[in-house]
């Protein structure tokens, strides 16, 4: 019978042939060993404007979030903090078709730095993960403890305070928005009449929604934009039906998100025009899987 052994653990840092470069090749090898889900390798070492190199970009294409990963052998400090979260404000701000979220790796965040890194939490999406090392004989183990998860914070369109947010269609043209695309939304409005009759449009601080009967319409909101076509978001289950219907029409798909069950679909005044009864039809179909 062999006998059990308690793994001798090893700080890496110290370790004579062990580097980050080493341990950004094993995660891009198999991203799933960070305990995040079945992740993609976008990139490794990517260049950052006018900053360095971002270690690791990793993709879940069921969430279509991408996260921007920063390995630090030793201690956490200040100077990986920053750089984490530089990184990830360039890349949010390259693709914003894309959540995104900053991941600290590690192998020791102190309670001091936990404290602070917790404080960007709810302002900025941060996971921290400690990475731990074990020599087995000749053989080194690695384990990855999530220490901070990413602070959930709940869907605009789905905000129990959104009621109380009420702006003006003034607004929206001043701040978020343009006369082009709020017409592309009263559009949008004719065609859920054309499904279902008695709804009008509602400006909120965050986007523009449907009601009827004085409710708000819990699947259908749209989200101008300042150039040339709106966000139209679904609420619905995945649907073989919808997703051919996108793909035929050669629609802008900005990819299902699973958590939050919702589609996403880029639309300008010409799709509005020339693929109006595809888009209809789309709305009918999330407006009927919604009520099933």
């Amino acid at each position: 019978m062999n006998k059990l052994f308690r793994p001798e653990q090893i700080i890496l840092k110290d370790h004579p042939e062990i580097t980050e470069r080493i341990i950004q090749e094993k995660i891009a090898e198999d991203p799933s060993i960070l305990g995040l889900g079945d992740l993609i390798l976008k990139d490794k070492e990517r260049i950052q404007p006018r900053a360095g190199r971002l270690d690791l970009l990793l993709y879940d294409p069921e969430l279509n979030k991408r996260y921007e990963v920063e390995i630090q052998l030793g201690k956490s400090d200040e100077s990986h903090i920053i750089r984490t979260i530089e990184y990830w404000d360039i890349e949010k701000k390259r693709y914003p078709q894309y959540e995104h979220c900053a991941v600290i790796v590690a192998e020791d965040i102190t309670s001091r730095f936990l404290n602070v890194i917790g404080l960007f939490n709810g302002f900025i999406p941060l996971i921290a993960i400690q990475m731990k090392a074990f020599k087995f004989d000749d053989k080194i183990g690695l384990v990855f403890t999530k220490v901070l998860d990413e602070m959930e914070l709940g869907l605009e369109e789905d905000d129990d305070n959104e009621i109380e947010q009420i702006t003006t269609r003034d607004y929206w043209i001043q701040k978020k928005a343009s006369n082009e695309t709020i017409q592309i939304a009263d559009t949008v409005l004719v065609l859920l009449n054309e499904v279902s009759s008695g709804h009008d449009l509602r400006y909120t601080k965050y986007n523009l929604r449907f009601s009827r009967n004085g409710q708000f319409v819990p699947y259908l909101t749209v989200r101008p934009r300042k150039r040339k076509h709106v966000v139209l978001a679904l609420k619905t289950a995945k649907s073989d039906e919808i997703d051919k219907l996108i793909e035929e029409n050669d629609l802008d798909d900005m990819g299902y998100m699973a958590k939050g069950s919702k589609y996403r679909i880029r639309i300008s005044s010409e799709d509005v025009t020339l693929k109006r009864e595809a888009l209809k039809e789309i709305i009918r179909l999330a407006e009927k899987k919604y009520n099933d």
